[in-house]
């Protein structure tokens, strides 16, 4: 360690990918002895991860630079750091076993007027939880629930929501659409650090040390006795860590009834997004039952439903269906529903998913404001505001069936907009007022009138957005687990993948250009040119494939390159190792010479 520290004296002289990879190997390695329960070694090699020059360094790279919470200090005053004290601060970062208070913020909450309390660390108190955190996080990801969505690497709201329409796309059910009271400030310190098991000891006492630390509201301190502090680093996974266990219990209830097992455990579901949770089922009772058995799981975190935001309702028989991280989900009664092949039964409901209420008027009432705030900025100013925001939230729903949706916003956008440039100039004309900021926009495809611009900057169409199906990440996959084709191919970037394969990967959607056949772990790929560099080829990502080892070997005795007399191995290897040092062409590393 002490020669990783010595070796760099800048901080941007740092060799991130190979500090990143050192960082990545040790995840795995704690991932995979979790899975395979070894105590032991997971506690060992967290030891030696949190002592670690690279998990150091990537800590404070992650809180100083890649986190946008950088901007708000905790009770140091400190915002941000410049790069000569980040080296710094990685080389002295250590677990202490003490904390500092937290300093208290509130930020309005999105569904109401209360206030949300955030507690701030310290800048180095952040960079230790976030170095706790890369050493914690994989041998939980190893033992968490499947259906668990919220604040975890390689899952999002849209698995939620997927899985919900899994479950019901086959049959109406009866819904317990429930949230959980203060989820973070009330979890018992005491339950928690117990939770934690036999992981080290320093880590727990820090844990601790944190939990305990207290606030400044002002410059009054306040104690501690409950919750995790929202707004520190680690406090999402601990979180998760304490609510771990609610499928588990009611999956073990599920076998307990009569009938075929896997029956029962198919037609009863459980989705759980941070302390937003549903339960499905057919049956009413059960419901109620599920809400009871979660309620006893609650009570020693310290923990209640909420009341006013739980509700049980039925998917298809209510008028409204229910409302979830942003989406309504329903399902309609129709009248020419297509025929079941097995069972003869005509389905008569189709299930819709689509923004809900609630998030179409908080996305309008934020343009709307967006707009009114900005009375006297340039018009190509205003398109630069506004464009973030459109394409943020189409993004977030462009999965469901938002098109009319997206239809009707940039009808209620076209109208505040309207009123904006009225305001501006009440003596002009209606036609003046279309020529000075509406105007005709052509393309190969189309023409289109009433198009907002100035400039070089176009108001975004809501409805321009294309709606694609999210794809559900499977079962209990987690990024940790080495499978860098599945989740290169899904994330389009993977930390064992060069840059290069990662991109190809996604291109060609995980499949080989060669034989079409998609790459399973275990498969070895390589980077091939399209056009043979001996026939004129180069090294641009147009002329670039990812293909199997084998299938490699057949292109290339097929493509003619071999034709040129390049059929010495040494020949062919100097060549691809100055590739590989222009930069241009990144080789994987089970990347091999062929032999000809």
């Amino acid at each position: 360690m002490s020669k990783d520290k010595t070796k760099y004296t800048n901080w941007s002289e740092i060799n991130w990918r190979k500090l990143e990879k050192k960082l990545w190997k040790l995840q795995k390695r704690i991932f995979r002895a979790k899975r395979e329960r070894n105590v032991k070694q997971v506690k060992q090699l967290q030891k030696l991860l949190v002592k670690s020059f690279a998990a150091k360094t990537i800590a404070v790279r992650k809180v100083t630079q890649d986190n946008r919470g950088k901007r708000t200090a905790g009770i140091d005053g400190i915002k941000s750091i410049p790069p000569t004290q980040r080296l710094e601060l990685a080389n002295e970062l250590q677990i202490s076993h003490k904390a500092k208070p937290l300093r208290r913020i509130y930020i309005p909450k999105a569904n109401s007027d209360e206030k949300r309390p955030l507690s701030i660390p310290t800048i180095n108190d952040r960079a230790v939880q976030m170095l706790v955190k890369m050493a914690l996080e994989p041998e939980w990801e190893a033992i968490f629930e499947p259906n668990s969505y919220g604040f975890r690497l390689g899952r999002q709201s849209h698995d939620a929501i997927e899985q919900i329409f899994g479950s019901i796309k086959g049959k109406p059910k009866w819904v317990l659409d429930a949230d959980i009271s203060k989820c973070f400030d009330s979890i018992n310190h005491s339950y928690l650090l117990n939770k934690l098991g036999k992981c080290p000891k320093n880590i727990r006492v820090q844990i601790k040390a944190w939990l305990k630390a207290g606030y400044l509201e002002g410059k009054e301190l306040f104690p501690t006795k409950e919750g995790t502090p929202q707004g520190g680093t680690v406090s999402p996974l601990l979180a998760n860590i304490a609510l771990h266990g609610m499928e588990n219990v009611l999956t073990e209830w599920v076998k307990t009834w009569k009938g075929r097992k896997d029956r029962n455990l198919e037609s009863f579901s459980f989705i759980r997004y941070a302390d937003d949770f549903v339960c499905l089922h057919e049956s009413k009772e059960v419901i109620e039952k599920a809400k009871d058995i979660l309620s006893d799981f609650l009570k020693p975190i310290g923990l209640q439903i909420k009341p006013e935001k739980t509700q049980i309702v039925h998917t298809l028989q209510t008028n409204k269906g229910f409302d979830f991280l942003g989406f309504n989900i329903r399902q309609y009664q129709i009248q020419n529903g297509k025929t079941n092949k097995h069972t003869g039964v005509k389905r008569a409901y189709k299930t819709l998913i689509k923004p809900s209420k609630k998030a179409i008027k908080r996305h309008y009432e934020k343009m709307a404001n967006t707009v009114r705030n900005n009375r006297t900025v340039k018009q190509e100013n205003l398109i630069k505001i506004l464009n973030p925001i459109i394409k943020g939230w189409c993004n977030y729903h462009s999965s469901a069936v938002s098109s009319e949706v997206f239809s009707k916003l940039d009808h209620l956008v076209y109208g505040v907009l309207r009123r904006w440039c009225n305001r501006r100039h009440p003596k002009k004309s209606k036609h003046w007022i279309k020529d000075r900021y509406y105007h005709q926009v052509v393309t190969k495809d189309s023409v289109r009138n009433w198009v907002f611009k100035e400039g070089n900057q176009t108001l975004l169409v809501h409805a321009d957005t294309k709606i694609e199906r999210h794809i559900k990440v499977k079962g209990e996959k987690s990024p940790y687990d080495g499978d860098t084709v599945y989740w290169a191919s899904r994330l389009g970037r993977s930390k064992e993948l060069d840059t290069s394969t990662s991109k190809l990967l996604k291109h060609q959607k995980g499949k080989c250009s060669h034989c079409g056949a998609t790459f399973i772990e275990g498969d070895i790929m390589e980077i091939d040119h399209i056009l043979p560099k001996s026939l004129g080829g180069k090294n641009s990502y147009n002329n670039l494939q990812l293909i199997h080892a084998h299938c490699h070997d057949q292109k290339t005795s097929d493509d003619g390159s071999l034709k040129r007399g390049i059929h010495d191995k040494n020949q062919v290897r100097e060549e691809r190792y100055e590739a590989k040092a222009s930069g241009t062409v990144l080789q994987t590393s089970s990347h091999r010479e062929i032999a000809t």
